[in-house]
């Protein structure tokens, strides 16, 4: 049984039976995880507690300086750590090597932003008078993670953290936790003190309860559903914990009459298919004005028929892998059934996918009712609804109707009809042109039923600190 509890420097097993860890390529066992309880996350909260004034008073130059040495480390390990991921979340060799390595970004941005100036000397509001805001660490911060992008939605929380002067308590999914648990031996490699940062695996709701309940913890840090969200909101509420919230998305993928219809495709293959459709920027819906309509239709559907479905770290490398197991690919397949009975036509060739695995063949469909959850709700699989438009008040009007609020993409040539929808889709991240918009300096997050905070960029930091103010009169 793998050791995997990382608690006050040491790796502990966990008090549970160990639970198997799957490639869902094959569903073989990749490890067997040692499982913790309620205990396990107290006696980790424990330690980040008493970790937190020395960690906290330390020069941020120190903490930078460990976490260069945690970016560095990541760089160094992404061939090694990146196929141990691609093998336990099914996606693609490329992607989970390009993971360790915006991973390592991460930590890096922060080891140097929090080295920049922060806080504010206040203009005097009386001549004999001296006021600033300064910004001070939180406290410990509890960073819970799903499975999707396991590594580096975990290091994007960790790094501002860290960062900021926080200890924490980390808590991966278990149906992705190798990779992790390769971060935070580099943690450990690179000189973290022991109790600053720690690991706990166990029953989400359990542990997200224990820590959530514990004295010492200030921050929650979760990215997962909305569902789940509200019930952390909720349980952070009694303590007025603050919660960081990027939850689900719906996103639209606009195409205007003006786009280049060849970039808006090779565009609509990334947004759509990147992590195999699991991914909560993903392009959900794709609106297309009706004079280019034909054209991108055919476009699409030619690029998706020609993909390839296979083990993700096979050679040569496929187009697909599998989902993150046989649960995902029925709730992906209900979504489709169900919007095939309401009159949905699949466009799309069923891909022959291997045997054993959780696969499922990618498609793209049009004639799809707005009642559908196939428009209403997060697919997280590879598959998208084409609706065409004619106006752009009827797209931006399509794009926002969805209680979600995460991404949506536009496509145009127009600087100004781009500044429009940058402007007018309620969402807080807008890819123009662009299928990848997130970036390690950039703020991101979710409006309405997306969350709440913001994660990477100086705002990400911001989520982990609190701002004392000093008033003070000269004598």
């Amino acid at each position: 049984m793998m050791e995997a509890n990382y608690i006050a420097g040491e790796w502990r097993p966990g008090a549970r039976d160990a639970i198997a860890v799957r490639n869902p390529a094959d569903g073989s066992v990749l490890a067997e995880l040692g499982y913790g309880t309620a205990n396990d996350a107290v006696t980790a909260a424990d330690a980040a507690s008493d970790a937190f004034g020395d960690w906290a008073a330390r020069p941020a130059r120190e903490r930078s300086d460990i976490l260069v040495r945690v970016a560095d480390l990541l760089a160094e390990r992404a061939e090694t750590i990146g196929p141990l991921l691609a093998r336990e979340t099914g996606k693609r060799l490329p992607e989970g090597i390009g993971e360790i390595r915006l991973s390592a970004e991460f930590f890096r941005w922060f080891a140097h932003e929090i080295r920049q100036p922060h806080g504010e000397l206040l203009t005097p509001e009386a001549g004999a008078r001296r006021q600033v805001a300064l910004s001070r660490p939180a406290g410990v911060a509890a960073c819970l993670t799903p499975w999707n992008f396991p590594v580096s939605i975990q290091a994007r929380k960790l790094a501002a953290a860290l960062a900021a002067g926080c200890t924490t308590v980390s808590r991966a999914s278990e149906k992705a936790p190798l990779a992790v648990v390769e971060m935070f031996r580099l943690l450990s490699e690179a000189g973290i003190p022991p109790g600053v940062a720690n690991l706990v695996h166990g029953p989400a709701a359990e542990i997200t309860d224990t820590l959530l309940d514990h004295a010492g913890v200030r921050v929650v840090s979760f990215t997962g559903s909305t569902t789940i969200g509200r019930q952390i909101m909720a349980k952070a509420a009694p303590r007025i914990v603050r919660p960081a919230l990027e939850l689900g998305g719906d996103a639209a993928f606009v195409v205007c009459a003006d786009a280049d219809v060849e970039q808006a495709v090779e565009g609509a293959m990334i947004a759509k298919f990147r992590n195999n459709g699991q991914s909560c920027i993903a392009a959900n819906r794709f609106l297309v004005h009706r004079d280019v309509y034909e054209e991108f239709r055919d476009r699409l559907v030619a690029k998706v028929d020609a993909m390839t479905v296979g083990d993700p770290v096979a050679d040569p490398v496929p187009d697909l892998g599998p989902l993150i197991d046989d649960g995902q690919v029925t709730a992906v397949d209900e979504i489709l059934g169900e919007a095939a009975a309401a009159g949905a036509r699949r466009l799309t060739r069923d891909i022959p996918v291997p045997d054993g695995g959780s696969y499922l063949a990618p498609s793209i469909w049009e004639n799809v009712p707005d009642s559908s959850r196939m428009v209403s709700s997060e697919i997280f699989g590879p598959a998208a609804a084409l609706i065409p438009f004619d106006t752009d008040d009827e797209a931006i009007q399509r794009a926002n109707q969805t209680e979600m609020g995460l991404a949506g993409y536009v496509y145009t040539r127009d600087a100004a009809r781009s500044w429009r929808y940058i402007d007018e889709l309620d969402v807080g991240i807008v890819g123009c042109n662009n299928p990848v918009p997130p970036a390690v300096n950039a703020p991101l997050g979710g409006v309405k039923q997306s969350g709440l905070g913001r994660e990477g960029g100086a705002l990400g930091l911001e989520e982990f600190q609190v701002t004392r103010y000093a008033s003070w009169q000269l004598v």
